[in-house]
């Protein structure tokens, strides 16, 4: 594949990384709904941003089957209706590895622009079946979470990408 012109050349993910970034946003999404808010709609799903983020550059090692896994995670954290947030983050981490290509062409404010749907689709998703289940609306201040997600895109880019912008072995010879 020829990479985007000034695009810097990656080193290799690694997959202790990969599923420790993955448990750590698990746990900030438990500990964010244990605060004094409790699971406000309007706050992001930090667990719902990674997981779209490793689907999308490492679609081999994280696919369909964690989203599923870490899904039913959150469900019986949140003593939600088992399946729910497993439902939304499989269709989620699906639609995901379907852009996975080209999204990766574009800069990564462009990026957090073509990830909002997929943040909106999982959340609407997520909201049918609470709603199918008898559950009650959350309110207008729903829509805040998908945006949110979105807009922390760029952050979660930066520091995700951290330990694999660094040179291997840097010396005067190889600028790569």
């Amino acid at each position: 594949m020829i990479m985007p012109r000034g695009q810097q050349l990656l080193l290799p993910a690694s997959p202790l990384f990969i599923w420790s970034s993955l448990v750590l946003a698990l746990t900030a999404n438990m500990l964010i709904n244990m605060g004094l808010l409790g699971r406000a709609a309007w706050q992001p799903d930090v667990l719902a941003l990674v997981l779209v983020f490793w689907t999308v550059h490492q679609p081999l090692r994280v696919g369909v089957g964690t989203a599923f896994v870490l899904g039913l995670a959150v469900d019986v954290h949140q003593s939600a209706l088992l399946g729910q947030h497993a439902l939304a983050y499989t269709a989620l981490s699906f639609l995901a590895i379907a852009i996975h290509r080209r999204l990766l062409w574009f800069s990564v404010p462009s990026q957090a622009a073509q990830v909002l749907p997929l943040f909106v689709t999982a959340h609407a998703l997520a909201l049918v079946v609470r709603l199918l289940a008898g559950g009650d609306a959350p309110g207008w201040s729903m829509l805040l979470a998908p945006l949110l997600e979105a807009l922390l895109w760029p952050l979660v880019s930066v520091l995700l990408l951290i330990p694999q912008r660094r040179a291997p072995n840097p010396d005067a010879n190889r600028p790569l």
